[in-house]
C-alpha cells in the first residue's frame, strides 16, 4: 500500500507537516532532471547549488527514518522527465496514492495536473506551507482594478499579520513606508560585514553534472560554493544577517559599488526560495532586532516590505496573469540581448561590474538587476522574453513565480503598467547618484551625444520620445516629458540618431 511523495528542487523545507513521523508506507520521491535543467539555460552555480541542497535534504530525511527514492542526474534509470519518472516508479512500487507538494511555476503545475488526470490512482496537492497568502489572494484583494499596486496589499497584510503595528492597529512610527529614506549612495563605510558563509566543495557533483552533458554559463565555484547547503546553514545565516548587516541595510539597500558585491543586502532569497527558510521567521526575526533596539525601524521596515509586500504581490500577480503573462510586450521591444551579456565585456563599467558579478556570483542585488541590467534593456529596446530568460537562467534564486513579474512587469513595463505605475528607466545619473561605477568609465556621464557620450543617456531621452503616445499622460512623467519638450529640436533629433546608432551596434558597446 505505498504511496508516492513528490517534492521538487524548490521544496526543501524539513519543517513541512509531511515530514513529522516517518511512513513505512510512505516514499519521498526527489529527482535530478534535464527536464529540468534544460527549459532555459541556467548558470552553473544555480544547478550545483539546487543538485546539493536536494542531496542534503533526501539524506536528512533518511537519516530521520523516511524513506526516500532519490533519482541522480546520471541514474541509468532516470527517464529525465518528471512524470516519466513517476509513471516508473508507480509500476516499480504498484503505489496506491500519490501526492505532491503545490508547484509555484505554472508550467508544473500544468505538467502535474495534466498527468495527474489521466492517472487510475488517486492523485492530490498539497500546500506547501510556505507563503503568507493563497495563490489566488491577490486577485481576489484586486478585483477588476486595472492597476495592482503593491503597497495596499502590503498594508493589508500588515494589519492582517500583525507586523510592526502599534496598539491602536496604526504602522509604528506613524508611516507605513519609510522608502524615502533608504536611498542613500554608500561612501564606504561602515564597511561591508565579512562573508561568514562556509564554503563547499562539490568538485565531485560537479564533474557528475557535467559528465552527464548538463549545458550551463557563468563560472561554477565547484570547489568552493557559499550557497546554503540545508537550513541549519540558511538559518546562521539569517542571525549573521540580523546581527551584522541589518542596521545599515536600510540606508544603503540601492547603493551600488564597484568595490562591493553585497554591501548589507542578506543573500537570504535563494534559501527563501527553495524555502530553507520561512518568510514568517525571517519577518519575526527583523522585527524582533527593531523592538530590541538592535536595528532602526527604516531599514527593518524596507526589509519586510521586500518579504511581506513585494514577494507576496508578484506571487499573486504571477498565478492572476499566467500563462499569458510571459508574452507580454506592451512596448514592441525586440532586439536580441548583446554578445556581453554572457560575458561581461562591455566599455560601460556599470554593466560590466553588474552582469560580471552575475555571471561570477550567480547574484546581483535588486537595483543591479533594475536600475543597471533592466534599465538598459528597457531604453534600448531589447526583447523582453529574452531578458526573462537570462535572469531566469543566470540568478540563483530566480523561479519563474518571482522572476517573471519581476522582469516583464517591474523591469521592462511589457504588461503596459498592471504591476508597475510607470517604466523604471534613468540616465547616467542616476548611476551616478547612486554608485561609484561612472568614475573611469570610458564614457562621459554628462554627455548626451558623441561617440563618447553615455549610452544611457541618449536611449533614455529617445526611450520618451518613442513611446510619447503611450506614456505622456502619465501623472508621473509629466516632469520628464517637461524636461523633454525643452530641448531644441535639432538636439533631440541628434539623440535620436545616437539612439539608432547604439541600437544597431550594441555588441560593441
Amino acid at each position: 500500500m505505498t504511496r508516492l511523495r513528490l517534492i521538487l528542487g524548490d521544496q526543501l523545507n524539513p519543517c513541512h507537516s509531511w515530514f513529522g513521523e516517518p511512513d513505512p508506507h510512505v516514499v519521498h520521491v526527489m529527482m535530478e532532471i534535464r527536464q529540468e535543467t534544460d527549459y532555459v539555460r541556467h548558470h552553473a552555480q544555480k544547478i550545483l547549488a539546487i543538485f546539493a541542497a536536494m542531496r542534503d535534504f533526501a539524506a536528512g530525511l533518511k537519516s530521520r527514518g523516511h524513506r526516500v527514492r532519490y533519482i541522480a542526474i546520471d541514474d541509468p534509470s532516470n527517464r529525465q522527465s518528471l512524470t516519466g519518472n513517476l509513471d516508473a516508479l508507480i509500476r516499480h512500487y504498484d503505489a496506491v496514492e500519490v501526492e505532491y507538494l503545490a508547484p509555484d511555476e505554472w508550467r508544473l503545475d500544468r505538467q502535474v495536473a495534466e498527468w495527474a488526470a489521466g492517472l487510475s490512482i488517486p492523485c492530490r496537492m498539497t500546500d506547501s506551507e510556505h507563503f503568507y497568502t493563497a495563490r489566488d489572494e491577490a486577485a481576489a484583494f484586486f478585483g477588476t482594478s486595472r492597476q495592482w499596486r503593491q503597497e495596499a496589499l502590503y498594508r493589508r497584510l500588515r494589519r492582517k499579520q500583525d507586523i510592526l503595528l502599534d496598539e491602536s492597529g496604526e504602522p509604528v512610527g506613524g508611516r507605513w513606508n519609510f522608502d524615502a529614506d533608504n536611498r542613500q549612495r554608500w561612501p564606504g563605510t561602515p564597511p561591508e560585514p565579512k562573508d561568514t558563509r562556509p564554503a563547499h566543495d562539490h568538485s565531485g557533483l560537479w564533474q557528475t553534472i557535467t559528465g552527464a552533458q548538463v549545458g550551463s554559463f557563468g563560472h561554477p565555484r565547484a570547489d568552493a560554493l557559499q550557497w546554503p547547503l540545508n537550513r541549519a546553514e540558511a538559518l546562521a545565516q539569517l542571525q549573521a544577517f540580523i546581527e551584522h548587516a541589518l542596521p545599515h541595510f536600510g540606508a544603503y539597500q540601492d547603493a551600488m559599488s564597484q568595490h562591493s558585491r553585497r554591501l548589507f543586502h542578506s543573500l537570504l532569497s535563494f534559501a527563501l526560495n527553495v524555502k530553507m527558510l520561512n518568510p514568517r521567521e525571517v519577518v519575526d526575526a527583523a522585527v524582533a532586532a527593531w523592538r530590541q533596539g538592535r536595528a532602526p525601524l527604516t531599514a527593518v521596515e524596507g526589509f519586510v516590505r521586500q518579504i511581506l509586500g513585494w514577494r507576496e504581490y508578484v506571487r499573486g500577480v504571477y498565478w492572476a496573469r499566467m500563462p499569458g503573462y510571459r508574452d507580454s510586450n506592451a512596448l514592441s521591444h525586440h532586439l536580441p540581448l548583446p554578445r556581453w551579456f554572457w560575458n561581461g565585456d562591455t566599455g560601460m563599467r556599470c554593466l560590466a561590474h553588474a552582469i560580471g558579478q552575475s555571471l561570477e556570483d550567480a547574484y546581483a542585488h535588486h537595483i543591479q538587476r533594475l536600475m543597471v541590467i533592466g534599465n538598459f534593456g528597457l531604453i534600448a529596446g531589447l526583447s523582453p522574453q529574452a531578458l526573462h530568460e537570462w535572469y531566469l537562467g543566470v540568478y540563483i534564486d530566480a523561479f519563474e513565480w518571482v522572476e517573471l513579474p519581476n522582469t516583464l512587469g517591474m523591469s521592462q513595463f511589457a504588461d503596459g503598467g498592471l504591476l508597475g505605475s510607470k517604466p523604471y528607466a534613468g540616465s547616467a545619473a542616476y548611476i551616478g547618484r547612486m554608485s561609484d561605477y561612472c568614475a573611469g568609465c570610458r564614457y562621459r556621464p554628462k554627455e548626451r551625444v558623441g561617440p563618447d557620450a553615455c549610452p544611457f543617456n541618449a536611449l533614455y531621452w529617445d526611450f520618451f520620445q518613442r513611446h510619447r503616445a503611450r506614456l505622456s499622460a502619465n501623472p508621473r512623467l509629466a516632469l520628464v516629458y517637461r524636461q523633454l519638450d525643452r530641448l531644441p529640436d535639432t538636439e533631440r533629433a541628434a539623440i535620436a540618431a545616437r539612439a539608432g546608432a547604439l541600437q544597431a551596434s550594441l555588441d560593441a558597446l
